[in-house]
């Protein structure tokens, strides 16, 4: 049993101080004019994030809102790793792994954790509660930096798997997750099947299938690989650096808030439906916790080494074994990718497929209350 304790947040004043003065002392880079965000982040929005951090950004209010939660943080395998560990209020509430990914953390599920543990007070009978548990990836916000190679999605899996079964003491556990959280997640359905009531993806990772260039595709499975190629032709420049020299662009970012938020911040914008205006999403506030928990963790270089690991060390469905643990995709339309079912009934034992009217990459941000009834839904009669 690994020694749990205890967590709060409580970032120092020195460190707030010291972002402020940074934030002052900002030097911002020229644009092509009128390019918008074709080249990156737009300049004018970016100006205007930056004062708004340094004028009327509260840390404090948004750091009592996640302090709500019960949260702790336990040594496993020489790791800390920090989790909210949320209680169901209701009969016998199942327990449930959210996991987030790149470039999110905890702050993702403020909404959807109330939603899930409490039930009864969104209009839902209170049998259908979750005792939730939202851990910090290794290397992400208040969880330690792994300083070993290898830390990848097998390895995150099998710290989560020790977190709920060997620390927690269930025997058994629901498992939903998005972006790096749905790898993780496909992982533990892969190797761990028997412990789990069932996963949940609003992320659907299908790798490479033997048919995708043989004939007799449908239209869905043409605009899949259209949109496949154009991502990676249009989209995958992040990838490249953080799967190679993600060091190299640490100094960059750990140094530099603006920098750090320009980086984030865009792919919020790019990966959401938002339509191309970023705060029909997100508000600020929203988007500025997110950031400022990667400067105040100063854990933009360990996140990103995540994207080397699964690089070097890579995981991906074995196309030749389906994994039999019943799945349930949430299939929001602003998502990066979006595979045909067929191929994903050929990776995962589909059980519910949903295809969800908006929402996007952040789907617990963007659409809470329509990712927490697809999960409610999926898990109702596999208590």
């Amino acid at each position: 049993m690994a020694a749990v304790k205890p967590f709060r947040i409580n970032v120092p004043d020195a460190v707030l101080r010291d972002l402020r003065e940074r934030l002052e002392r900002t030097r911002l880079p020229g644009e092509i004019p009128d390019s918008g965000w074709d080249y990156g982040t737009n300049l004018a929005y970016l100006k205007q994030l930056i004062e708004y951090w340094h004028d009327r950004y509260d840390w404090r209010k948004h750091e009592a809102e996640l302090n709500r939660f019960a949260q702790f943080k336990a040594d496993i395998d020489g790791l800390g790793i920090h989790f909210i560990h949320e209680p169901g209020r209701g009969r016998n509430p199942m327990p449930l792994l959210l996991s987030h990914g790149w470039p999110g953390s905890v702050y993702e599920f403020v909404q959807i954790i109330p939603m899930l543990t409490d039930p009864a007070a969104h209009g839902v009978p209170e049998g259908q509660a979750f005792t939730v548990v939202a851990p910090s990836l290794p290397g992400y916000g208040f969880s330690d930096h792994p300083r070993t190679r290898g830390v990848n999605i097998q390895a995150i899996a099998e710290l989560f798997h020790k977190l709920m079964t060997d620390v927690l003491g269930y025997e058994r556990y629901a498992a939903q997750g998005g972006d790096w959280g749905a790898a993780i997640t496909s992982r533990l359905g892969e190797v761990h099947g028997d412990s789990l009531y069932g996963i949940h993806l609003n992320s659907v990772f299908v790798g490479r299938r033997a048919h995708e260039e043989g004939e007799g595709l449908t239209d869905e499975e043409k605009l899949f690989l259209a949109d496949m190629d154009r991502f990676r032709r249009e989209e995958t420049g992040y990838q490249w650096i953080q799967g190679t020299k993600p060091q190299t662009l640490a100094y960059a970012l750990n140094d530099s808030p603006a920098g750090l938020a320009a980086w984030i911040v865009e792919k919020f914008r790019t990966w959401s439906d938002c339509g191309g205006d970023v705060e029909r999403r997100f508000t600020k506030d929203q988007l500025l916790t997110n950031v400022t928990i990667y400067w105040v963790t100063e854990s933009i270089n360990s996140s990103t080494r995540l994207y080397y690991e699964a690089r070097h060390h890579p995981w991906q469905p074995d196309p030749r074994k389906r994994i039999e643990t019943p799945t349930g995709a949430a299939i929001f339309p602003g998502e990066i990718l979006r595979p045909p079912r067929r191929w994903a009934e050929a990776v995962f034992n589909i059980q519910r497929w949903t295809v969800m009217p908006r929402g996007g990459h952040f789907a617990a941000m963007e659409e809470p209350g329509l990712l927490a009834d697809d999960i409610r839904a999926f898990f109702t009669g596999r208590r």
